[in-house]
């Protein structure tokens, strides 16, 4: 008669093919919760953006280093940090404003005549309507940061 041998890995196999089996069902539920539940999109970034706020006496004294204003039905802007954090990403809606005060800020405008803009409290000569700008802004020397 011929030997008999019990097979070492028959146990090892089938904990492996339940550990993938549970991974896959984790993923196919995780996947599933994604598609009915999405949360953000995919193209979403944090932005900071302040709809005509409130004035304060803080917000009296300190001047922003840059304030686009948009006068158009849909105005996209793009600010960011020179080499660095990109502040506003988006198309602005009329009526609806960004300020920020950092020392200095790179600037895109798609449309240039659909916003009004203010460099230090200073406001910029307007650009054409349909024309793209791109500029940078610094902080006044005599305005506190």
């Amino acid at each position: 008669m011929g030997r008999h041998r019990s097979d070492p890995f028959g146990a090892a196999r089938l904990v492996i093919v339940i550990m993938v089996a549970v991974g896959v069902l984790g993923l196919l539920v995780v996947g599933v919760l994604a598609l009915v539940n999405p949360t953000t999109e995919a193209s979403s970034v944090p932005i900071r953006v302040t709809p005509s706020p409130t004035p304060t006496p803080e917000a009296d004294t300190k001047t922003p280093t840059l304030e686009i204003v948009c006068v158009a039905e849909r105005c996209p802007v793009f600010v960011r940090v020179p080499g660095g954090d990109i502040l506003t990403d988006q198309e602005l809606t009329q009526g609806q404003r960004v300020r920020h005060f950092e020392p200095e800020l790179d600037v895109v405008l798609d449309d240039a005549g659909t916003v009004q803009v203010e460099e230090n409290g200073k406001a910029r000569p307007p650009g054409a309507a349909g024309e793209r700008e791109a500029f940078e802004v610094r902080r006044a020397p005599d305005q506190p940061s």
